[in-house]
């Protein structure tokens, strides 16, 4: 499902009304859809209290004609005008006809009749902006909009919808007006914008509902960001032959592990099998194999020499590439620490002993850190290859602040990745996936779960184990991705979202896979 900025949804406005599919009827078709996930959202309507908040554009004319349904199914709504509406609007007089209250905001002295309004209705539709509004709100629109927002925190049973994006969110970033309401769902017309999928955005627009309001999909075919759906998840997973051996999903080498962090290689392993690679490798420290063994029965070692107790030397390089032609996939970094030994050996294995291999990449943890201390890192680190960094390492490759990160997260990782000429993940709430050609795709899932020690060495793991069966690097990390979040989602739904360890993912993963390839009944 494509995931569209304010300019690219005007140009499709645009481009639809070239072929004959005008405002009007986007108006009525985004109207109607409104109103009718309102009702599937609050159950039967007739009775009911509603509030349509409009606003002076296209998405209040959205709300206009979501008031207008509502009251034909028998609820009973009032249209509070936060500002003038052209002397023809066609669907303010339709409202009018049906005898719908209407209340000007610039004739509601002190606010009387909002507030009261606020405490008798059950349902308030947020329809005052839409996705161009990014500058401060004022004026009356911070008055009504702050009121909102009073009246949900005081009562919590307030239902709010919004039309598109809550307003004061600019869709493009998911930065916040102070005045913004919290909403309960937000109906998002024709495509999800990205300000939906960032923070603080996504705090105030609840559940997130796409709404089809008759765009033809052709006018977004070029658009090259997506959400991570199921549907694509399902179609990109490697096939399981009957007549296949462990060699027909791959091998992956791990090089993972110290003394203060053996719990990583666990992880990482754990995560590429249970994906489904067919053999997994783990190279780490030799005094560490014993302890790893009682635990990864089904890996083999390559155990690597130590600089001291269980950390790898810097020599070890050489031991390492008596390995890695055998492997489709080096997975490096999980675990590693960054004593100068260990640094010393990672910038050898990748920019020297990868150089002569034809194993892909996946870099995660300190393998990022180590890049992250050499200048231009990018234009020594040819190979292609997946990059798995949380805020705080992409802040560092990238020499910005983790703010600059989190707040424009879409627009950083995908320049990043085109200059690097990389894939990337960007970990986190809502976590996203560049490649170097432009596409991006965002997950759906936030988990304060998964926000534990260990979380991402299986996400490395799983990223891995799909690059060994086959698919491309960005296809392995987007499905990585959807496998792990889901497996986080069925967690916090057994044991909830605080206590989840990062080892609970891991039989849940092939679970996942499972569901995916089950056909719908």
């Amino acid at each position: 499902m494509k995931v569209v900025t304010s300019e690219q949804m005007r140009e499709i406005d645009r481009n639809a009304a070239s072929i004959g599919l005008t405002t009007e009827t986007l108006m009525e078709n985004a109207g109607r859809a409104v109103a009718e996930e309102t009702r599937k959202l609050i159950g039967n309507v007739m009775g009911k209290h509603i509030l349509v908040m409009v606003g002076p554009g296209n998405n209040g004319g959205d709300g206009l004609v979501a008031g207008r349904y509502l009251e034909d199914w028998g609820a009973e709504v009032t249209l509070y005008l936060c500002s003038q509406r052209s002397a023809d609007d066609k669907n303010l007089a339709l409202a009018k006809e049906r005898g719908i209250s209407v209340i000007q905001a610039d004739q509601d002295k002190g606010w009387t009749n909002l507030d009261r309004l606020l405490v008798l209705s059950e349902v308030v539709i947020d329809a005052v902006f839409g996705t161009g509004r990014s500058r401060a709100v004022e004026g009356v629109f911070k008055q009504v909009l702050t009121r909102v927002a009073a009246a949900k925190q005081k009562n919590p049973m307030l239902f709010v919808v919004a039309v598109d994006v809550p307003s004061g969110i600019d869709s493009d970033i998911g930065a916040v007006d102070p005045s913004c309401p919290y909403a309960d769902a937000t109906v998002t017309l024709g495509y999800p914008k990205p300000g939906l999928f960032n923070f603080p955005g996504s705090e105030r627009a609840g559940k997130v509902i796409v709404a089809d309001i008759g765009i033809p999909p052709s006018l977004a075919e070029n658009i090259a960001t997506e959400l991570i759906t199921e549907a694509w998840a399902s179609s990109v997973l490697p096939k399981r032959p009957l007549h296949a051996n462990k060699g027909s999903f791959g091998r992956v080498l791990v090089v993972a592990g110290s003394v203060n962090y053996i719990g990583a290689a666990y992880l990482a392993c754990m995560g590429a099998a249970r994906v489904g690679a067919g053999l997994v490798t783990l190279s780490t420290a030799s005094s560490l194999q014993p302890i790893l063994a009682a635990k990864l029965t089904e890996v083999t070692y390559a155990p690597l020499p130590e600089a001291e107790a269980g950390l790898i030397a810097a020599e070890a390089r050489s031991v390492l590439k008596q390995w890695l032609s055998d492997y489709e996939v080096l997975l490096v970094g999980c675990g590693l620490g960054q004593k100068a030994q260990v640094v010393e050996f990672i910038k050898s294995t990748l920019f020297d002993l990868s150089k002569s291999s034809s194993s892909a990449l996946v870099l995660d943890a300190d393998a990022l850190n180590t890049l992250a201390q050499i200048p231009n890192w990018w234009q020594k680190l040819n190979q292609d290859a997946i990059l798995t960094p949380h805020p705080g390492e992409m802040a560092r490759l990238a020499g910005i602040s983790v703010e600059e990160v989190q707040r424009q997260r879409l627009e950083v990782v995908r320049k990043a990745a085109m200059e690097w000429r990389k894939v990337i993940v960007l970990k986190g709430a809502y976590t996203i996936v560049a490649a170097s050609d432009g596409r991006a795709k965002i997950s759906q899932i936030a988990n304060p779960g998964l926000a534990s020690a260990g979380t991402g060495d299986v996400l490395a793991g799983a990223v891995a184990g799909l690059v060994a069966q086959g698919l491309s690097l960005f296809d392995a990390a987007a499905c990585g991705v959807y496998l792990h979040g889901q497996a986080g989602e069925v967690v916090r739904q057994e044991l909830g979202d605080a206590g989840m360890l990062a080892s609970d993912l891991l039989p849940v993963i092939p679970k996942v896979i499972m569901g995916l390839k089950q056909p719908e009944s």
